[in-house]
This record gives C-alpha cells, sequence and structure tokens, in this order.
C-alpha cells in the first residue's frame, strides 16, 4: 500500500517540478508524494491543475487535507518544515537571507530559460522577437557569472535551496540549451556542478531525454 499522502502536479521537463523532488529525495520524503503529471503550457492549460491552482501552473502540491500549496518557493518551504533533519532553508540570520537571494537568482535562470523555450519552441520562426531573446538569455549569463562566483566558496558549503536552486537551473540549461557551453565560460562553477551533478537526489530526477 503507497504511504503517499500528497500529490505533486508534475512535469519531469520543468526545473522548478526537479526543485521540488530534489527537496524530497534531500529530506527522505519522496515516498511521501505521489506524482501526477500534467503537460500544459500558456495557450494549452490544464484544467486539473486550473481547478486547484487558478495560476495554472506546475509544480504545485495537494496536501492531505485537500489543501493545495503552489509556486515552487512555497512547496520547498512546505517540505523543509516537515523532516526533522538540518533544515535546507536557514531559518534566521543572514545566512538566511544570502541563501535565498542565490536561490532566487537560480529561478530567475529558469525562468528566462523556460521563457526563451516557449518563444522558440510554440511561436513560428518568422514571429521571434530576437530582442526579447537576446535579453533573457544576458539574465543568463549575468547570473552564471555570479554563480561562477559563489561557486568558489558559497556553493560548497552545503547543498541546501541555493545549491539545489542553483544545480536545477544549469541541469536545465544542459538540457534545453546544450548549445550554450556554459562550461567553457565559467569552469568553477562548471566543476562544482559535475560533482553535485552525482548526488542520487539529482540522479534520480534528471529531465528525460
Amino acid at each position: 500500500m503507497s504511504a503517499a499522502t500528497m500529490k505533486l502536479f508534475h512535469n519531469p521537463a520543468s526545473p522548478f517540478v526537479r526543485k521540488v523532488l530534489v527537496f524530497l529525495h534531500e529530506t527522505g520524503q519522496r515516498e511521501r508524494v505521489e506524482l501526477e503529471t500534467v503537460l500544459l503550457s500558456p495557450t494549452s492549460p490544464s484544467a486539473a491543475v486550473n481547478a486547484h491552482n487558478p495560476a495554472g501552473k506546475i509544480p504545485a502540491l495537494c496536501l492531505a487535507d485537500g489543501s493545495l500549496l503552489h509556486d515552487s518557493r512555497v512547496i520547498v518551504d512546505y517540505i523543509d518544515h516537515q523532516h526533522g533533519g538540518e533544515p535546507l532553508i536557514p531559518r534566521d540570520g543572514a545566512a538566511r537571507w544570502r541563501r535565498l537571494t542565490l536561490a532566487s537568482l537560480a529561478d530567475a535562470v529558469m525562468d528566462a530559460a523556460v521563457l526563451i523555450r516557449y518563444e522558440t519552441a510554440t511561436r513560428p520562426e518568422e514571429k521571434h522577437w530576437a530582442d526579447w531573446l537576446d535579453g533573457q538569455q544576458a539574465k543568463i549569463t549575468r547570473a552564471l557569472a555570479e554563480f561562477e562566483t559563489a561557486a568558489s566558496a558559497e556553493l560548497p558549503s552545503r547543498f541546501d535551496v541555493a545549491s539545489i536552486g542553483v544545480a536545477c537551473a544549469l541541469g536545465y540549461l544542459d538540457f534545453r540549451q546544450p548549445e550554450l557551453s556554459w562550461r567553457k565560460s565559467f569552469p568553477t562553477l562548471a566543476a562544482w556542478y559535475a560533482e553535485v551533478s552525482q548526488r542520487p537526489s539529482m540522479l534520480a530526477t534528471q529531465p528525460p531525454v
């Protein structure tokens, strides 16, 4: 009999979903969550998701009492309060705000990369907005430069909300933008990612080939 008490509306290609799944693995809670796969886009919503989350976005986590949490930042915060180990999100002090700021920058990379994916995969090529795409790509490059600095001191300290977010963002770039070859420009970040990408939680949540 399944021990699952929660349901996660998910798609394995989503970097935000992956972040939630990595949190579940790292905190020993993966078996508590049933996965319900949904396929959606801004132009092809999911009625099942909309019925629970007016924003129509995933991930969305349905709790045992029927209430729903949405936005990966809210979900991982909830997950982090449901285990007895060391928190993956610092509870207070300067460390909390710095790690959450790095995590927010990782989310920005994911957002930009997903928007690029929508623009290039769902719109006819003649309608692509080149300047807008360049702006999203520049945002990613600036963030990677920040992560390159953090990878030499801050990211290796522990695999927490910041490191998980950055790792999932880099994994999504490899998945959707393999031509980017970001490792050449950011070797310290590349070395860090080569190590953390082999964690069981990362291996178990790789996007589909």
